[in-house]
């Protein structure tokens, strides 16, 4: 499961990463093309880096205890859960076995 939160967080920081190098590519070509002038390609590139930069800021990472606290409340078994599950599970069954 956190492998599974950790592989989306990535693909979001993938995604913005990936649509920043778009952007800078079109502006590019535009600019190439004379649609823009340098100045204003310059521009429209420092405007998407920091509207990224806010989106970042915006969302702040989660950390650990903040998913473990939203695991909590959403009543998710812990490891040490499973473990105690398992220990009884294994009892029982040796029980039965006698």
């Amino acid at each position: 499961m956190i492998d599974d939160l950790k592989k989306l967080l990535l693909a979001g920081l993938g995604t913005a990463a990936y649509t920043y190098e778009k952007s800078k590519k079109v502006i590019d070509d535009m600019v190439d093309k004379g649609r823009l002038t340098l100045e204003e390609g310059k521009e429209l590139s420092e405007e998407l880096k920091r509207n990224i930069k806010e989106k970042e800021n915006k969302y702040m990472p989660l950390t650990k205890e903040d998913m473990m606290s939203a695991f909590k409340e959403m009543n998710f078994a812990t490891k040490d859960d499973l473990q105690d599950i398992k220990e009884r599970l294994t009892k029982l069954e040796s029980e039965k076995h006698e």
